[in-house]
């Protein structure tokens, strides 16, 4: 018996959207609300939702950049999303192979992973 295959991509879009006082900014707010919809929408009407998994997460800690999304594999981070963007990323990246290097976060605003073993030892943990 064959097994279900693997998605080929996941895309995590940043969900979270905080009051309008909050001294932090949001990724998602009252403008915005419906781009998590959108990307889902579109990757149905493409024909690749079951290869493609849109996931709406947490805070990815770059909230002045947002709206945001994180594709795996990859780990290529899109910021200032909207919905002209969401189109390109999806006819581009995800069917065509090509990250929309335009969108990508700023090296300076992400930089490189830490593991956690290098996290513990910054922390004094161990």
């Amino acid at each position: 018996m064959q097994g279900m295959p693997q998605p080929a991509f996941y895309m995590f879009m940043c969900a979270v959207e905080r009051p309008p006082q909050f001294p932090k900014p949001s990724c998602i707010n009252a403008q915005n609300r419906d781009l998590f919809q959108y990307l889902g929408s579109k990757l149905m009407e493409k024909g690749i939702i079951n290869t493609v998994v849109p996931v709406q997460t947490g805070c990815l800690n770059r909230c002045s950049q947002g709206p945001m999304m994180m594709v795996e594999p990859g780990h290529h981070v899109y910021t200032g999303l909207d919905k002209a963007k969401i189109d390109r990323i999806i006819d581009e990246h995800i069917i065509g192979g090509n990250v929309v290097s335009e969108y990508i976060i700023d090296e300076m605003a992400w930089g490189n992973a830490i593991t956690p073993a290098e996290m513990q030892k910054m922390a004094g943990v161990r």
